[in-house]
C-alpha cells in the first residue's frame, strides 16, 4: 500500500451526530474520487446508548473496512474515550468534546485536540450542530479529506435535507476549524 490511506473512529452517545459526522467524511472522500468504507456500530439502546463508526479513506481498494487502529479518533463522551483512546496510532490525532469528556492524562505520542463542541453549538443556537463543530476541527487538523471539498459536501448533503439549518451548520464547521487552527498553532510556539 503506497498511496493515501487514512482511518477514522468516531464515537459517542446515540443522538450526538456521530454517524452523520462519519458519513460526511465518507461522502467528502467519495467526492474526491477516493475509495471509502463507512461501518456503523450501535449499542443496544440507540439514542442515548453508545454509537461509533469507522471510516477508511484510500486511493486504492480497501482490503478491510474494520478500523483496528485509527489515524484519527473523534470522541464525544467519556465511555468512548475509555474504549477508543488506545486505538489511535502513535503520531495520530484524537479530538474530543471537552465540554463532555474529561481526558485527565492524555497520551503524549499523539496530538490531542480538545474542542468545546457542545458550548460552541449552543452559542450558535442548537446542541445538534456539535458534531459539525467537531467535523470542522477534524478537517482542519488532519488530511483525511480536503477542507474545500468537505465544505461543498456539507452544502450538498445538509442543504438538501434541512436548508433552514444550513447557515448554522456552516458556521459550526467554520468555528471548529478556527478552534483547531488556534489550538494547534499554540502547540508550535
Amino acid at each position: 500500500m503506497g498511496g493515501f490511506y487514512r482511518s477514522l473512529i468516531a464515537a459517542g452517545f446515540g443522538g450526538q451526530g456521530i454517524m452523520v459526522l462519519g458519513q460526511l467524511v465518507a461522502y467528502t472522500a467519495i467526492n474526491e474520487g477516493r475509495h471509502v468504507t463507512w461501518i456503523p456500530s450501535y449499542g443496544p439502546e440507540m439514542r442515548g446508548g453508545t454509537a461509533n463508526c469507522g471510516v477508511v479513506v484510500s486511493d486504492e481498494e480497501i482490503a478491510s473496512p474494520v478500523v483496528a487502529e485509527a489515524d484519527v479518533a473523534v470522541i464525544m463522551n467519556n465511555p468512548s474515550l475509555e474504549k477508543f483512546k488506545d486505538k489511535v496510532k502513535p503520531g495520530g490525532l484524537l479530538i474530543y468534546n471537552s465540554d463532555l469528556v474529561n481526558y485527565a492524562d492524555p497520551r503524549t505520542d499523539i496530538t490531542v485536540l480538545p474542542v468545546p463542541a457542545h458550548s460552541v453549538a449552543l452559542s450558535l443556537g442548537s446542541e445538534k450542530v456539535s458534531n459539525i463543530v467537531v467535523l470542522g476541527a477534524l478537517v482542519e487538523a488532519s488530511d483525511i479529506v480536503s477542507k474545500d471539498v468537505c465544505l461543498e459536501t456539507l452544502k450538498e448533503k445538509l442543504g438538501k435535507r434541512k436548508p433552514e439549518f444550513l447557515p448554522m451548520n456552516l458556521e459550526a464547521y467554520k468555528k471548529g476549524q478556527e478552534i483547531a487552527r488556534e489550538y494547534l498553532s499554540k502547540g508550535k510556539e
